[in-house]
């Protein structure tokens, strides 16, 4: 699983999330989905609030496949702002993109919902759609489920975004929390092997050297310490040795020279 699946993951397992469905679902009688950028699964289905019309639609694999293609339709419109998106029978479906710094790793979405009332003609298409997609529900109970669809005013469907959007802004927060206890979480052995790089920048570290004194092998240090970095060593040490320099060039008493040496950057 990557960063960002594990981000929301733990977002949605969190009593601030779990609480926030809850009132939320209870409130509008709507469903709300927290997912990641790259799910590729009908957030709603199977979910509470799940519009019963939809879930006849996703029983089918043609008419999933339609659905599937509006929700990707989504992801791609709402990556900085919130987003809503009609499907072929004229439901819609609103997206808020959650964030962790700049960047996007998940979605707040609700929706199959109108936000304005179906017509007749407007069903005979959609079951027309709905047979070629291979849906066998009979016509009535598919009629039924079509217009007992929730419809909102364009003022009810501004205030569903926005209580989204307040919310999103929350778990972003709490995005960033994570993040930092992740970082927090680091390895005893790369704690002690940055310190180590730290306290010895000045000398002409390797790899080797770095590895035995955390006593590990060096081929395991240094895939360890990629991936719990993101940078070679040989990258971090220059890295190290830059922000020191940075710092050094504060002191307003310390000739080039000795910037050098203390940092490390004539080596």
């Amino acid at each position: 699983m990557n960063d960002k699946a594990n981000t929301i993951e733990r977002l949605a397992k969190s009593k601030l999330y779990q609480d926030y469905e809850r009132a939320f679902n209870d409130t509008t009688q709507m469903p709300v989905t927290l997912r990641s950028v790259e799910s590729w699964q009908l957030p709603h289905h199977g979910g509470r609030n799940e519009n019963r019309f939809c879930a006849f639609m996703a029983e089918k694999s043609k008419a999933c496949s339609a659905c599937l293609q509006t929700q990707q339709r989504l992801t791609e419109v709402a990556q900085s702002e919130s987003q809503t998106v009609i499907c072929a029978h004229g439901l819609c479906d609103t997206a808020v993109p959650v964030k962790m710094g700049e960047r996007t790793v998940g979605f707040l979405q609700t929706g199959q919902v109108f936000r304005k009332k179906p017509t007749l003609g407007q069903f005979e298409r959609t079951a027309k759609l709905a047979t070629d997609w291979g849906v066998t529900v009979e016509r009535e109970q598919l009629k039924e489920a079509y217009f007992q669809t929730r419809v909102l005013t364009p003022r009810q469907h501004e205030s569903v975004v926005r209580l989204l959007s307040i919310f999103s802004q929350h778990l972003s927060i709490r995005s960033n929390q994570i993040i930092v206890q992740q970082e927090n979480s680091e390895l005893p052995v790369i704690s002690r092997a940055k310190e180590f790089i730290r306290q010895n920048q000045a000398e002409d570290l390797s790899l080797g050297q770095v590895a035995k004194a955390v006593n590990t092998s060096k081929f395991y240090f240094c895939k360890l310490f990629k991936k719990a970095t993101g940078l070679s060593f040989t990258n971090y040490v220059s890295r190290v040795r830059i922000e020191t320099a940075k710092d050094v060039l504060l002191n307003p008493n310390l000739l080039i020279s000795e910037i050098a040496t203390k940092s490390g950057s004539n080596r």
